[in-house]
């Protein structure tokens, strides 16, 4: 076999259909559009639409919920905080609020509160108050020698 000998299957390229090129071509005058109607303009797809039988986004199962009052909180790691701290972008000595965390840029909004993971490890003795903690961040924070208080308003709800 040569290289001018390659060719593709037989079947496997079909010519363009060339449209509206006269009436011998047997595409010609409405391009095979019909007469009339919203399919026979250009720029229209009716999206989802199955000819009457139900559509394949109706056909699926529906699941889940999404809860409409659900809360949204900004999380940040125990070792993010460390590594602030250590930057001198966060006072370790002073208490370190949502509010601190929010001007030393830790932390872009607050959203419905603060949550405080336990990623990465602390070594600075830190006194935080925040919406949420997880019960390792809080075990992570107080093994370091200093308090998690996680804020009552978010406990009450």
């Amino acid at each position: 076999m040569k290289l001018h000998e390659l060719r593709d299957n037989p079947g496997a390229t079909k010519r363009r259909k060339r449209v509206g090129r006269g009436p011998g071509s047997g595409m010609g005058k409405t391009a095979g559009r019909g007469i009339k109607g919203q399919k026979s303009r250009s720029g229209v797809a009716i999206n989802a639409y199955e000819g009457g039988q139900m559509p394949l986004y109706q056909r699926l199962p529906k699941r889940g919920f999404n809860k409409p009052n659900r809360k949204k909180f900004a999380v940040v790691n125990l070792g993010l905080i460390q590594k602030f701290v250590d930057a001198g972008k966060i006072d370790a000595k002073s208490e370190i609020t949502e509010d601190a965390l929010v001007a030393s840029g830790l932390v872009r909004r607050k959203l419905d509160g603060v949550r405080v993971l336990a990623k990465g490890d602390v070594s600075a003795k830190l006194n935080i108050n925040v919406t949420g903690a997880s019960k390792a961040a809080v075990e992570a924070v107080e093994k370091a020698g200093g308090s998690l208080t996680v804020a009552a308003a978010a406990a009450a709800e």
